[in-house]
Protein backbone atom coordinates (compact mmCIF):
# COMPACT_ATOMS: atom_id res chain seq x y z
CA UNK A 1 0.00 0.00 0.00
CA UNK A 2 2.94 2.32 1.16
CA UNK A 3 4.69 1.65 -2.43
CA UNK A 4 1.58 1.87 -4.15
CA UNK A 5 0.60 5.03 -2.82
CA UNK A 6 4.04 6.90 -3.26
CA UNK A 7 3.51 6.28 -6.87
CA UNK A 8 0.84 7.48 -7.42
CA UNK A 9 2.08 10.63 -5.30
CA UNK A 10 4.85 10.74 -7.53
CA UNK A 11 3.00 10.73 -10.79
CA UNK A 12 0.24 13.41 -9.41
CA UNK A 13 3.46 15.54 -8.89
CA UNK A 14 4.73 15.01 -12.33
CA UNK A 15 1.53 15.72 -13.76
CA UNK A 16 1.48 19.27 -11.70
CA UNK A 17 4.88 20.14 -12.69
CA UNK A 18 3.84 19.40 -16.74
CA UNK A 19 0.95 21.49 -16.49
CA UNK A 20 2.98 24.28 -14.88
CA UNK A 21 5.68 24.24 -17.20
CA UNK A 22 2.69 24.54 -20.53
CA UNK A 23 0.97 27.48 -18.14
CA UNK A 24 2.52 30.84 -19.28
CA UNK A 25 3.20 33.22 -16.28
CA UNK A 26 4.35 36.67 -16.19
CA UNK A 27 8.42 35.56 -16.46
CA UNK A 28 7.34 34.29 -20.17
CA UNK A 29 5.83 37.94 -21.66
CA UNK A 30 8.66 39.21 -24.08
CA UNK A 31 10.14 42.64 -22.75
CA UNK A 32 8.54 44.64 -25.63
CA UNK A 33 4.64 43.67 -23.93
CA UNK A 34 5.89 44.96 -20.66
CA UNK A 35 7.58 47.52 -21.32
CA UNK A 36 3.90 48.56 -22.94
CA UNK A 37 2.50 47.72 -19.73
CA UNK A 38 5.26 50.14 -17.66
CA UNK A 39 4.44 52.91 -20.24
CA UNK A 40 1.17 53.43 -18.67
CA UNK A 41 2.48 53.57 -14.88
CA UNK A 42 3.96 56.39 -13.02
CA UNK A 43 7.54 56.43 -12.00
CA UNK A 44 6.86 55.08 -8.75
CA UNK A 45 4.44 52.53 -10.01
CA UNK A 46 7.05 51.47 -12.43
CA UNK A 47 9.78 51.33 -9.77
CA UNK A 48 7.59 48.58 -7.82
CA UNK A 49 6.79 46.34 -10.91
CA UNK A 50 10.36 46.15 -11.41
CA UNK A 51 10.85 43.56 -8.46
CA UNK A 52 8.24 41.59 -9.80
CA UNK A 53 10.61 39.13 -12.10
CA UNK A 54 13.68 39.52 -14.41
CA UNK A 55 11.62 40.89 -17.65
CA UNK A 56 9.91 43.18 -15.43
CA UNK A 57 13.16 44.28 -13.94
CA UNK A 58 14.87 44.41 -17.76
CA UNK A 59 11.95 45.85 -19.37
CA UNK A 60 11.62 48.97 -16.13
CA UNK A 61 15.20 50.01 -17.88
CA UNK A 62 14.19 50.71 -21.60
CA UNK A 63 14.01 53.91 -22.99
CA UNK A 64 10.71 53.79 -24.21
CA UNK A 65 9.60 53.62 -20.53
CA UNK A 66 11.09 56.80 -19.64
CA UNK A 67 10.89 58.68 -22.40
CA UNK A 68 7.22 59.73 -21.65
CA UNK A 69 7.61 60.37 -18.26
CA UNK A 70 10.36 62.98 -18.83
CA UNK A 71 9.51 65.82 -19.17
CA UNK A 72 9.61 67.77 -23.03
CA UNK A 73 12.55 70.09 -22.75
CA UNK A 74 14.22 67.27 -20.75
CA UNK A 75 17.63 67.87 -22.65
CA UNK A 76 17.01 72.12 -22.38
CA UNK A 77 17.03 71.76 -18.28
CA UNK A 78 19.65 69.36 -18.09
CA UNK A 79 21.94 72.04 -19.94
CA UNK A 80 20.93 74.53 -17.26
CA UNK A 81 21.54 72.42 -14.17
CA UNK A 82 24.81 71.15 -15.34
CA UNK A 83 26.17 73.26 -18.21
CA UNK A 84 25.16 70.58 -20.82
CA UNK A 85 24.04 67.09 -21.91
CA UNK A 86 25.80 63.63 -21.22
CA UNK A 87 24.98 61.59 -24.24
CA UNK A 88 25.57 58.44 -23.02
CA UNK A 89 23.20 58.56 -19.87
CA UNK A 90 20.02 56.25 -20.80
CA UNK A 91 16.53 57.75 -20.23
CA UNK A 92 16.00 55.91 -16.63
CA UNK A 93 19.62 57.79 -15.30
CA UNK A 94 18.69 61.06 -16.92
CA UNK A 95 15.05 61.07 -14.92
CA UNK A 96 16.64 59.70 -11.89
CA UNK A 97 19.05 62.52 -12.05
CA UNK A 98 16.06 64.66 -12.81
CA UNK A 99 13.93 63.69 -9.78
CA UNK A 100 16.22 64.41 -7.08
CA UNK A 101 16.79 68.09 -6.17
CA UNK A 102 19.67 69.58 -8.33
CA UNK A 103 21.50 72.75 -7.15
CA UNK A 104 23.13 75.28 -9.62
CA UNK A 105 23.95 78.87 -9.86
CA UNK A 106 26.43 78.95 -7.45
CA UNK A 107 23.68 77.09 -5.21
CA UNK A 108 21.48 79.98 -5.23
CA UNK A 109 18.53 77.69 -7.30
CA UNK A 110 17.39 74.40 -6.74
CA UNK A 111 15.16 71.93 -9.10
CA UNK A 112 13.81 68.60 -9.59
CA UNK A 113 11.03 66.31 -11.68
CA UNK A 114 8.16 65.45 -9.19
CA UNK A 115 7.81 61.82 -9.07
CA UNK A 116 4.23 61.40 -9.71
CA UNK A 117 3.43 63.89 -12.07
CA UNK A 118 6.95 64.54 -14.05
CA UNK A 119 6.42 68.08 -12.82
CA UNK A 120 9.13 70.60 -12.66
CA UNK A 121 9.93 72.35 -9.30
CA UNK A 122 11.73 75.68 -8.72
CA UNK A 123 13.12 77.34 -5.52
CA UNK A 124 15.31 80.41 -5.50
CA UNK A 125 16.90 81.06 -2.53
CA UNK A 126 16.98 85.06 -1.07
CA UNK A 127 20.87 84.97 -2.03
CA UNK A 128 19.44 84.46 -5.94
CA UNK A 129 17.46 87.59 -5.63
CA UNK A 130 17.98 91.65 -5.44
CA UNK A 131 17.11 92.87 -2.14
CA UNK A 132 17.18 96.63 -1.75
CA UNK A 133 19.94 97.09 1.25
CA UNK A 134 20.78 93.82 1.56
CA UNK A 135 24.31 94.61 2.00
CA UNK A 136 23.42 97.05 4.82
CA UNK A 137 23.51 95.57 8.03
CA UNK A 138 21.47 98.07 9.95
CA UNK A 139 18.76 96.73 8.17
CA UNK A 140 19.63 93.18 6.81
CA UNK A 141 21.49 90.06 8.06
CA UNK A 142 21.56 86.20 6.52
CA UNK A 143 20.90 84.05 9.51
CA UNK A 144 21.70 80.34 9.38
CA UNK A 145 18.19 78.09 9.17
CA UNK A 146 17.50 74.30 9.51
CA UNK A 147 13.88 75.08 8.13
CA UNK A 148 15.38 76.38 4.67
CA UNK A 149 16.48 73.96 1.61
CA UNK A 150 19.44 76.45 1.23
CA UNK A 151 20.67 76.42 4.68
CA UNK A 152 19.96 80.10 5.17
CA UNK A 153 17.53 83.24 5.41
CA UNK A 154 17.41 87.12 4.94
CA UNK A 155 16.11 88.87 8.04
CA UNK A 156 14.68 92.45 7.75
CA UNK A 157 15.53 94.18 11.04
CA UNK A 158 13.87 97.52 10.08
CA UNK A 159 13.71 99.84 6.75
CA UNK A 160 11.80 102.43 4.85
CA UNK A 161 11.54 101.09 0.99
CA UNK A 162 11.13 97.22 0.89
CA UNK A 163 11.51 95.87 -2.00
CA UNK A 164 12.58 92.09 -3.21
CA UNK A 165 13.20 91.62 -7.14
CA UNK A 166 14.23 88.03 -9.00
CA UNK A 167 14.27 87.13 -12.28
CA UNK A 168 15.25 83.55 -14.26
CA UNK A 169 15.48 82.22 -17.50
CA UNK A 170 14.44 78.84 -17.24
CA UNK A 171 12.93 76.16 -20.17
CA UNK A 172 10.03 75.19 -17.98
CA UNK A 173 7.78 72.73 -19.42
CA UNK A 174 4.51 73.34 -21.22
CA UNK A 175 2.00 73.29 -18.29
CA UNK A 176 0.80 76.18 -15.74
CA UNK A 177 2.62 77.75 -12.86
CA UNK A 178 2.15 79.38 -10.12
CA UNK A 179 4.71 81.73 -7.94
CA UNK A 180 4.76 82.09 -4.03
CA UNK A 181 7.11 84.17 -2.14
CA UNK A 182 8.24 82.21 1.18
CA UNK A 183 8.16 84.70 4.22
CA UNK A 184 8.51 84.04 8.17
CA UNK A 185 7.28 87.30 10.51
CA UNK A 186 9.49 86.48 13.58
CA UNK A 187 13.07 85.68 13.52
CA UNK A 188 13.34 82.18 14.01
CA UNK A 189 15.66 80.23 16.49
CA UNK A 190 16.64 77.19 19.14
CA UNK A 191 16.62 77.34 22.50
CA UNK A 192 17.60 74.04 24.10
CA UNK A 193 16.49 72.40 21.13
CA UNK A 194 13.26 73.89 20.90
CA UNK A 195 12.42 75.83 17.92
CA UNK A 196 11.49 79.59 19.04
CA UNK A 197 10.15 82.98 17.28
CA UNK A 198 11.17 86.03 18.60
CA UNK A 199 8.82 88.57 17.65
CA UNK A 200 9.86 92.10 19.13
CA UNK A 201 10.94 93.43 15.88
CA UNK A 202 7.65 92.91 13.79
CA UNK A 203 6.29 96.09 12.94
CA UNK A 204 4.97 98.32 9.82
CA UNK A 205 3.15 94.91 7.97
CA UNK A 206 -0.67 95.88 9.75
CA UNK A 207 -0.29 99.04 8.26
CA UNK A 208 -0.27 99.13 4.08
CA UNK A 209 -0.51 95.39 2.27
CA UNK A 210 2.55 94.38 0.76
CA UNK A 211 2.08 94.28 -3.18
CA UNK A 212 3.38 90.81 -5.33
CA UNK A 213 3.65 90.79 -9.25
CA UNK A 214 5.11 88.78 -11.83
CA UNK A 215 5.88 89.23 -15.36
CA UNK A 216 6.62 86.92 -18.29
CA UNK A 217 7.95 88.34 -21.73
CA UNK A 218 5.26 87.23 -23.69
CA UNK A 219 3.13 90.23 -21.62
CA UNK A 220 1.55 87.76 -19.14
CA UNK A 221 1.04 89.87 -15.54
CA UNK A 222 -0.38 89.28 -12.48
CA UNK A 223 -0.48 91.50 -9.69
CA UNK A 224 -1.78 90.98 -5.88
CA UNK A 225 -2.03 92.90 -2.84
CA UNK A 226 -2.48 90.86 0.83
CA UNK A 227 -1.04 92.06 4.75
CA UNK A 228 1.39 89.47 6.32
CA UNK A 229 -0.38 87.46 9.26
CA UNK A 230 1.18 84.75 10.99
CA UNK A 231 4.06 85.53 12.88
CA UNK A 232 5.89 82.10 13.79
CA UNK A 233 5.11 79.74 11.33
CA UNK A 234 6.42 80.03 7.09
CA UNK A 235 3.85 80.85 5.06
CA UNK A 236 3.81 80.87 1.08
CA UNK A 237 1.98 84.19 -0.73
CA UNK A 238 0.99 83.76 -3.65
CA UNK A 239 2.06 86.10 -6.52
CA UNK A 240 0.43 85.04 -9.42
CA UNK A 241 0.23 82.14 -12.30
CA UNK A 242 1.60 82.25 -15.96
CA UNK A 243 1.30 79.53 -18.29
CA UNK A 244 4.07 78.13 -20.67
CA UNK A 245 2.63 76.91 -24.03
CA UNK A 246 2.74 73.70 -25.82
CA UNK A 247 4.42 75.04 -28.65
CA UNK A 248 6.79 76.92 -26.86
CA UNK A 249 10.50 74.62 -27.21
CA UNK A 250 12.83 77.31 -25.38
CA UNK A 251 13.51 79.38 -21.90
CA UNK A 252 10.45 81.14 -20.06
CA UNK A 253 11.75 84.95 -18.84
CA UNK A 254 9.84 85.23 -15.82
CA UNK A 255 10.51 88.56 -13.90
CA UNK A 256 9.00 88.60 -9.95
CA UNK A 257 8.71 91.29 -7.02
CA UNK A 258 7.32 91.95 -3.78
CA UNK A 259 7.29 95.40 -2.66
CA UNK A 260 5.94 97.85 0.50
CA UNK A 261 7.17 101.11 -0.35
CA UNK A 262 5.03 103.37 1.92
CA UNK A 263 7.65 105.37 3.49
CA UNK A 264 5.53 107.03 5.90
CA UNK A 265 6.58 104.08 7.77
CA UNK A 266 9.25 101.32 8.53
CA UNK A 267 8.23 97.58 8.43
CA UNK A 268 10.57 95.06 10.24
CA UNK A 269 11.12 91.52 11.68
CA UNK A 270 10.68 89.48 8.55
CA UNK A 271 12.51 86.28 6.81
CA UNK A 272 12.60 86.60 3.33
CA UNK A 273 13.23 82.39 2.24
CA UNK A 274 12.64 81.93 -0.90
CA UNK A 275 10.60 82.21 -4.28
CA UNK A 276 8.83 79.32 -5.28
CA UNK A 277 8.24 78.01 -9.21
CA UNK A 278 5.51 75.27 -8.29
CA UNK A 279 2.88 73.17 -10.66
CA UNK A 280 -0.10 75.07 -10.18
CA UNK A 281 -1.95 71.47 -10.23
CA UNK A 282 0.22 70.63 -6.95
CA UNK A 283 0.55 73.93 -5.17
CA UNK A 284 -1.61 72.12 -2.19
CA UNK A 285 1.86 70.25 -1.00
CA UNK A 286 3.16 73.24 -0.02
CA UNK A 287 1.44 73.81 2.88
CA UNK A 288 3.52 70.21 3.88
CA UNK A 289 6.83 72.58 2.43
Amino acid sequence: MGSGFSLFTNGSSSSSRERDLLTPGLGDLPESCVASILENLDPVEICRFSKLNRAFHSASWADVVWESKLPQDYRLILEKIIGGFPEKLRKRDIYNFLSRVNSFDEGTKKAWVDKRTSDLCLYISAKGLSITGIDDRRYWNQIPSDESRFGSVAYLQQIWWFQVDGEIDFPFPAGTYSVFFRLHLGKPGKRFGWKVCNTEQIHGWNIKPARFQIWTEDGQHSSSQCMLTGSGSWNHYHAGDFVVGKSKSSSTKLKFSMTQIDCTHTKGGLCVDSVIVYPSSCKDRLRRV
